[in-house]
């Protein structure tokens, strides 16, 4: 088994053997437009097999492991939403990394993008520990959330537009589950922020006629008190060269907060 089978006792695992698999972007649509809660459409996202190039990615990551977690055994599953089911601040990225999320079962987790996101929610009042290492750590999100555009690792971080689209209807129905209370949505990275849109349409938000290009510190008033905040994404990449710096991210974060009192 390339991948942890639903309902045997993972950390915070959502589905059980019983949820409802997708195999098809057809699927997708269906499972996540008859999702009642936000509960079930959290554990119909986290067992989806509707992209064969992902599905075969993930599961092979998680067989061949990282060699400094060769111990461990890795999720191997979509990375579903988490965190507060009512935030006022939700966090889209760009998909799970294959040794983190897909390794851990939780979205940010166990990666450095992932350390320097939490450590910044932290610091900022939106997270109540500094490190988010794995499923069941204690780790909880006080008034925010964190999803993927792409909800499975895909080869090289790159999924493809078929890819992201056929994953969408998920992203879709978790803006329209959380949309009454929240008042920020924060795009990390330039595909997140493309993703977003027509999520956010599809939600019923107003949007301007023509979009805004991504930047960070970019903010388009969304109607009714909302706001779309653009923020690069902490890869490696953007840390290491100083694109992204704490402070850059803690600003982006203070000013969530702000925006979503």
């Amino acid at each position: 088994m390339t991948f942890v089978p639903p309902g045997t006792g993972w950390p915070d695992d959502p589905a059980t053997a019983d949820t409802p698999v997708a195999h098809d972007p057809a699927d997708v649509r269906r499972l996540a437009a008859t999702s009642s809660t936000l509960a079930e459409l959290t554990a119909r996202q986290s067992v989806c097999r509707a992209c064969p190039r992902l599905v075969a990615w993930r599961e092979e990551v998680a067989e061949v492991k990282r060699r400094a977690f060769a111990d461990e055994t890795y999720w191997g599953r979509p990375v579903a939403g988490w965190g507060d089911d009512e935030p006022r601040v939700l966090i889209v990225g760009l998909a799970p990394a294959a040794h983190g999320g897909n390794r851990t079962g939780r979205i940010f987790t166990g990666d450095r993008s992932g350390d320097w996101l939490f450590a910044s929610l932290y610091r900022t009042g939106l997270a109540v520990q500094e490190t988010s290492t794995h499923a069941g750590d204690g780790q909880k999100l006080v008034g925010a959330r964190v999803a993927a555009a792409v909800r499975c690792a895909p080869p090289a971080n790159k999924p493809t537009p078929e890819e992201r689209d056929a994953c969408r209807p998920w992203l879709d129905r978790e803006i329209e589950f959380v949309r009454p209370g929240v008042r920020v949505i924060v795009a990390l990275g330039g595909f997140a922020w493309q993703a977003v849109w027509p999520a956010l349409k599809a939600a019923g938000y107003e949007l301007p006629r023509a979009r805004p290009a991504f930047g960070h510190g970019v903010e388009v008033p969304l109607g009714g008190g909302v706001t779309l905040l653009g923020c690069y994404h902490p890869s490696q990449q953007n840390t290491f060269t100083g694109r992204v710096t704490a402070d850059m991210l803690d600003r982006i974060f203070a000013r969530a907060r702000e925006l979503a009192v």
